[in-house]
């Protein structure tokens, strides 16, 4: 099968959507679009999915696997990281790629509170990353709810991301996440300007150096380069031990097929590693199978599905 990444616009068929705020700390809410089977709230399994950078619950591969997930018997939980989705009045923090720690919230409150026993987790690009950490940091301890994590294209080595990210056929890449990036910068200094100044703020023209300048200095870590190095989900993917589906591309622009080698993710036999020649960041458009056109939401789809229970 040949694999092709485009821009292709599309139209879902979901059912309403019901809003609901996930408490992640005691100052922070995420915003997720829910969609829940009729009559099985407690015995149908779940997919949470978490957009990529600068992304939100709206994007089409978020809705595309929703609206596969639902029609083969799944509620579906749209996230929101914080910030996102015109979500920043919830939060007084950023967001960042080490956040992991949200989406075990996430999990918690649907398992505990909810009671639900069967929760998949699908993450695309800097949501891969954070769902492939939290997997790592279970390690061992891997909650009996917890069945199994996506992860397309994970940002797992955000060093090697941002360095691709400066190359000269990755501009309009970067140019796109930074512009993303100051505007929501700008907007959290409209809400809380004391925090966030904009007066004095170094030059911001690539993600490095709105990390070095921004993300480092917000989250305690001494620049882009430390940030990197402590969020990547290179360094736990050895201790995942919960079924995972990683898929990414080998001709993906800005992350790396190299840093999944150098991570030896295809060693770890709780991962299932795909990753083919061609599908660009997060594209995996299929030219061939009209059923399958969108073929890394199919893969996701059937790989949450075998792990599920009968309902």
């Amino acid at each position: 099968m040949t694999i092709v990444s485009a821009f292709v616009p599309r139209r879902f068929d979901i059912p309403s959507v019901e809003a609901r705020l996930f408490q992640v700390d005691p100052d922070s809410r995420l915003l997720a679009h829910c969609h829940w089977q009729p009559g099985k709230r407690k015995h149908a399994p779940v997919i949470v999915v978490v957009h990529g950078l600068e992304g939100s619950s709206d994007g089409n591969y978020v809705r595309g696997i929703a609206e596969k997930a639902f029609h083969r018997g799944f509620h579906v939980v749209r996230m929101n990281q914080r910030n996102c989705g015109g979500t920043e009045a919830l939060t007084p923090t950023l967001y960042n790629s080490g956040m992991s720690a949200d989406y075990r919230a996430v999990f918690e409150e649907l398992s505990n509170s909810d009671g639900f026993d069967q929760i998949f987790f699908a993450g695309y690009s800097m949501g891969g990353n954070l769902v492939t950490k939290m997997a790592g940091e279970f390690g061992t301890a891997v909650p009996k709810a917890l069945r199994g994590v996506c992860s397309v294209c994970p940002a797992i080595d955000l060093a090697a991301c941002a360095d691709a990210l400066q190359r000269v056929d990755n501009y309009l890449y970067q140019r796109r996440f930074v512009n993303g990036l100051m505007s929501r910068y700008a907007r959290k200094h409209g809400l809380f300007p004391e925090r966030y100044p904009i007066r004095g703020l170094a030059p911001v023209r690539t993600v490095r150096q709105f990390d070095d300048v921004i993300t480092a200095p917000h989250f305690g870590y001494r620049d882009a380069q430390d940030y990197y190095e402590n969020v990547g989900a290179k360094r736990v993917a050895a201790q995942v031990r919960v079924p995972m589906l990683l898929i990414t591309a080998q001709d993906d622009p800005f992350v790396p097929y190299a840093s999944f080698l150098a991570a030896k993710i295809s060693d770890n036999p709780a991962i299932q590693f795909v990753a083919p020649r061609h599908g660009g960041h997060c594209g995996f458009i299929s030219k061939h199978s009209a059923n399958e056109r969108f073929w890394a939401e199919q893969r996701i789809v059937e790989f949450c599905a075998a792990r599920a229970f009968p309902t």
